[in-house]
This record gives structure tokens, sequence and C-alpha cells, in this order.
């Protein structure tokens, strides 16, 4: 029998599409962690601001005012709900609406940072995979197991659309979404704070044309392998 791995941090970064947080989701099952979905964080302080304030003004928001939103992060198996003033989010946070202010907050100093305290509290004790754009490089920067995911834009593009849809999109429709994803990556990596990187000492992965089953499979064995046998620190 495979031994299982001590409670590490394992981060995986990488841009739209690439397959962050399915991997992530199932890589956490398979190893008996917890699975912290980042995006869904920043849709959940989203959702919070349109229903206390509407969507004006949030440049002008101080770390302070968005550490009084009574958000939090609440432990359950295989992962975290998102609460709000202790009600779980769940289907509020994929709507349109919350998902497009989403990527607006992200670009926001004091949302990040507000945020981090909270995102790096999920991993204090280990036994964590977390997905996102920054988690190998500012939220995790110590992680004991980094990769970034890549994917070609195209497939990218097909999988966004079919993950939206549940319809697989003919070639005008890749293009759509293709142009879409370009724009979400260009403010991602040009994004003043914590743009999207690979991080240091990370596993570059190209998924573009590995099987789900097949990308799961190489996080995992990589996991294992750093994993076994090494010393706890944290």
């Amino acid at each position: 029998m495979t031994p299982m791995p001590r409670a590490g941090v394992i981060t995986l970064d990488g841009p739209a599409g690439s397959g962050k947080s399915t991997t992530a989701r199932e890589v956490a099952r398979r190893l008996g962690f917890r699975h912290l979905d980042s995006g869904a964080l920043y849709r959940g302080m989203a959702y919070a601001l349109l229903s206390s304030r509407g969507a004006e003004s949030w440049e002008t928001l101080t770390e302070e005012d968005l550490r009084a939103l009574p958000l939090r992060l609440q432990p359950m198996e295989g992962g975290f709900e998102i609460h709000l003033a202790g009600r779980p989010l769940r289907g509020e946070l994929r709507t349109q609406d919350v998902t497009s202010h989403a990527s607006r907050l992200a670009r926001l100093r004091p949302v990040r940072a507000s945020l981090l305290e909270l995102q790096r509290s999920a991993g204090a004790r280990g036994g964590l995979v977390a997905d996102g754009r920054d988690m190998g490089t500012v939220v995790f920067p110590d992680a004991d197991v980094k990769v970034f995911l890549v994917a070609e834009l195209e497939e990218r593009a097909r999988r966004r659309f079919l993950e939206r849809t549940g319809m697989e999109p003919d070639p005008d429709e890749v293009r759509g979404e293709a142009d879409a994803i370009a724009e979400r990556d260009r403010q991602d990596s040009e994004r003043v704070h914590a743009p999207l990187r690979k991080p240091e000492g990370a596993l570059e992965l190209d998924t573009t044309r590995l099987s789900f089953a097949e990308q799961v499979e190489a996080v995992v064995d990589l996991a294992r392998r750093t994993l076994v046998g090494k010393n706890p620190h944290r």
C-alpha cells in the first residue's frame, strides 16, 4: 500500500480554464486533505458588497472596511463553505453578476490584503490543497508542493464554455471565449498587486492533452513523493 503523505500544504496556480479548481478538489479528496477554492472567497466578498452597498465606490474601500464584513470560512468535510453573517453562500456565488464583480475586486490591494489572513488560517495545520492565481507566490510562499497549471488558449476556452453551458462549443464560440480569457490573462498578469506568475520552485504542468485523471494523478504522485517521510514543520 502506498504510504499517505503527511499533512502539508499544496498549491495549484494558473490562468483561467487551466483546470485548477476541479483538479485541486479531486487531489484533496484523494489525499484526504481539505480543498480551498480561493476564487470562492472573492466571489463571497463580491456578493457581500453587492448586497450591502451595491457596486459603486469599491476602489475607496479600506482593509478595515473589508475586514468588518461578516465573511467567514467554515471548515467542512473535504473543504470549506463561505459564510456571510452565519449563512452559507452556495448558488449565490455562481451568478454571472457576482463572478464579473469578483474579477474587479481581485485587482484591489485592500481586498487581497484583507483576505490574506483568512486564507492562511485555512492552511495553518496543513492538510490543504489551495487553488488560485497567487497561492504559491503570496498566500503560501513556503508551501510544501507547488504546481503551476497551464493549457493552450483554445483548450481553456473550450473547457470554460463546456463548464458554463454543459455543451461542446462550435469554432465561433471557442473564439469568443478565447478572446475573453486572453483579456483576463492580461489583467491577471499585469495587475500591480499579486500578479499571476509561476511560483518559484513550482512544477509546470501542461494539461492541454492530459485527461482529467492524468492531471490529477500527476499532482497526487508529486505530493506523495514530496511529502511522504518529510519531517513536519507546520
